[in-house]
């Protein structure tokens, strides 16, 4: 999407690159990233965006991640960073709070119930 000079593209808190700088031993994950080849504005919410935009925009950039191969991986770094921004393997800022939220309440209720690790012997 073009702009003009006169129309200016205001999208807010957008990453200076979408992609970050983590690799493994097969190269980055990035690399086959399905958006790489999408405008970042897809991904990232402009200032002052009505609601009925924004969900529009989010379900479309949800649908560019649906068939990208490294949705998983993306998704983790973005739970894992934590990215506070734009939609990241197939979730929004928001969902990912509620993932995070969940993950902890887990972690703490594995962590209540797992043992002291302190038996008695008997004998």
């Amino acid at each position: 999407m073009l702009h003009m000079p006169h129309q200016p593209l205001q999208v807010a808190a957008v990453p200076s690159q979408r992609t970050p700088a983590r690799e493994d031993q097969a190269g980055p994950w990035h690399s086959e990233a399905v958006c790489r080849r999408d405008e970042a504005g897809l991904f990232f919410a402009p200032s002052k965006e009505p609601t009925a935009a924004r969900l529009s925009r989010e379900q479309a950039a949800k649908q560019v991640c649906a068939r990208c191969p490294v949705m998983v991986e993306c998704r983790e770094h973005a739970l894992i960073q934590p990215e506070p921004y734009g939609v990241w393997g197939g979730l929004t800022a928001a969902e990912r709070r509620v993932v995070l939220a969940r993950r902890r309440r887990r972690d703490m209720e594995l962590k209540a119930a797992a043992p002291t690790g302190h038996i008695a012997a008997a004998g």
